[in-house]
């Protein structure tokens, strides 16, 4: 007991350790692209040159002093505000390992241009203002779609070789194209030719969200569309991929020797077919669960849902380093999380997987 438990602790310690690893990499990767480089403190700095400059030129009271005063003004001013900013040290290694703790310690910091709706720079605050939208429009859209993949590729599994088992195999190629490439016509038909759901947004102008009747009455209307374009982007292949990993496990032989027993269908299927896939599909929803908070930039941009795959693309069109670095640190939180947990749910629903033993028995 005293060595399985040792065993067990090396390895829980061994993993997060790599984990830990693979996340400050990553995290520096980001803090590396996000700045350019380093170039994007140069551009930064001739912005508050040029500012700077230009608000001395305009200001009554410097006018009046000679040039020579009123450059080593300004070069006094500019030096205060770089030191302010951290940015009298260089990118390489000073600032950027600078970037790479706070990030790693959630010090996520402030936005320089981009703010949440009540004015605040802050980092956690932007983000915590739009993850709510993306929760609960990615929340429900990937929970349909992993049940609905679920249960309609058990159904064709056992209808192996019909009409609509062909349907699904012929309309499987369909979910190469992305979820807002089904949104744009989505928007024409139900949108724009039959005005039957609103084109885009949360909730009409003026209404404030919110747990209130009002806002809770009309989400479900702006939710239609983007719902059924993410359904749609995925669903076929989904099913299809999930009904043939079905019908592989249903040619077992221990399966067909159930099925001699005299159990039945139901049985068989949920204990000699569901049973040993579940590892891959809780995988799979575990999955859904950390990609759906990141949202998808396109077409929330393209539905005017305010979430945070908006404010992503609004930080990368805008250079904010902090926010972006600020998604892509929590989302390599969760998802080394996951992979971590998957490891102990996996020798729970499986008695062949033992944690801690590698290379044999």
């Amino acid at each position: 007991m005293k060595a399985a438990l040792s065993r067990l602790g090396r390895y829980t310690a061994i993993r997060l350790v790599f984990l830990f690893l693979a996340v400050t990499i990553a995290v520096y990767l980001t803090v590396i692209i996000a700045n350019m480089g380093g170039e994007l403190d140069r551009i930064v700095e001739a912005q508050i040159r040029h500012e700077i400059n230009l608000r001395i030129a305009l200001d009554p009271d410097t006018q009046r002093l000679p040039p020579d005063e009123r450059q080593a003004l300004a070069d006094r001013l500019i030096e205060l505000e770089l030191r302010r900013r951290g940015m009298d040290q260089p990118f390489f290694p000073y600032r950027s390992l600078d970037f790479l703790r706070e990030a790693m310690t959630l010090e996520l910091g402030r936005a320089r241009l981009l703010t949440s709706d009540t004015h605040s720079f802050e980092v956690r605050a932007i983000i915590l203002e739009r993850l709510p939208s993306t929760l609960i429009l990615f929340g429900t859209a990937e929970l349909l779609l992993f049940f609905m993949t679920l249960f309609m590729a058990l159904f064709l599994s056992r209808k192996y070789g019909s009409v609509l088992d062909k349907i699904f195999i012929a309309l499987a190629p369909t979910s190469a194209a992305p979820g807002w490439f089904y949104g744009i016509f989505l928007i024409m038909i139900f949108a724009a030719l039959l005005g039957w759901l609103p084109w885009g947004g949360m909730a009409p102008s003026g209404t404030q969200p919110g747990f209130n009747w009002e806002f809770l009455s009309q989400l479900p209307r702006y939710m239609a569309l983007p719902v059924t374009a993410i359904i749609l982007s995925a669903i076929f292949a989904g099913v299809y991929s999930s009904r043939t990993f079905f019908l592989i496990y249903s040619m077992e032989d221990h399966v067909e020797l159930a099925k001699a027993k005299g159990l039945s269908s139901r049985a068989v299927e949920r204990r000699y077919i569901l049973r040993p896939t579940l590892p891959p599909i809780i995988t799979g929803f575990l999955m859904l669960l950390i990609t759906m908070w990141m949202g998808q930039i396109v077409l929330e941009t393209i539905f005017n849902w305010p979430g945070l795959g908006q404010v992503f693309y609004q930080a990368i069109v805008m250079q904010e380093t902090a926010v972006i670095v600020g998604v892509i640190v929590i989302y390599g939180y969760l998802l080394c999380a996951t992979v971590f947990l998957l490891d102990f749910i996996y020798a729970m629903l499986d008695p062949r997987v033992r944690v801690g033993i590698g290379g044999g028995r």
